[in-house]
């Protein structure tokens, strides 16, 4: 497993001390031995090291990583630029086009958004191969309770976007009222129709960053391939 870098490691050092961690740090060092597992060890704590916690403005959850080859790079809901843009994504970017106005890109990496403060974190940080959130209740919940714990103390106003029933679970850490708190259905085929559409988060999110004189993201994922705007 990766280390955790910057602010992050002062934040979470009291976290790496705790038994549920040395258990969580055993067993996933022993599920990449003896399975595949997503993502690459080195990518797992991605969402952390591309985003320092004192440049956090924005925190969206996804539940586990995507389970299939070259899929998941340690970023909720993103992968890489030559993979192709998964259902939950492409909502996500059809959302942004109707509430923005933005265009849809060719590929599905999200490390812009990572590096304008967008904390892209998972509620489990692994999986195996083909079993989606088989690696629940082995620690990685308890962890990522703290990675939200320590955001939830920054004394700046923040956004979470809590999309589904995992993360909406998350809005009961929060208690600052200077943070925005946004919860809507999961963007997936599934449950996308049922209110993620129409939901407005990135307007919302992007106009309560300005009230309170915080540069607002550019949620615009560029082209690679060509020049084309896409709708």
């Amino acid at each position: 497993m990766s280390a955790v870098e910057g602010d992050w490691k002062e934040a979470l050092s009291e976290e790496f001390k705790k038994p549920y961690y040395r258990r969580l740090y055993e067993t996933v060092k022993e599920e990449y031995h003896k399975h595949i597992v997503y993502p690459p060890s080195g990518q797992i704590l991605n969402a952390l090291n591309f985003t320092p916690l004192h440049k956090v403005k924005v925190v969206i959850i996804g539940q586990d990583p995507y389970h299939e080859k070259g899929q998941a790079n340690g970023l909720a809901f993103s992968v890489g630029p030559d993979v192709a843009i998964p259902p939950s994504l492409l909502n996500i970017y059809k959302e942004l086009h109707d509430d923005l106005g933005l265009y849809i890109p060719d590929n599905g990496c999200l490390e812009k958004w990572a590096r304008q403060g967008v904390l892209l974190l998972n509620n489990v940080l692994t999986v195996r191969a083909h079993k989606a959130y088989s690696h629940q209740n082995i620690g990685w919940e308890q962890f990522t309770d703290a990675v939200f714990h320590a955001v939830e103390a920054e004394k700046r106003p923040l956004v979470y976007m809590l999309w589904g029933s995992h993360a909406a679970k998350k809005a009961s850490l929060v208690k600052n009222p200077s943070h925005l708190v946004l919860t809507a259905p999961h963007p997936s085929p599934l449950s996308a129709y049922r209110g993620f559409f129409g939901c407005r988060h990135f307007s919302k999110c992007n106009s309560f960053l300005e009230e309170n004189k915080i540069a607002p993201i550019d949620w615009q994922i560029e082209n690679r391939y060509n020049n084309k705007e896409e709708v």
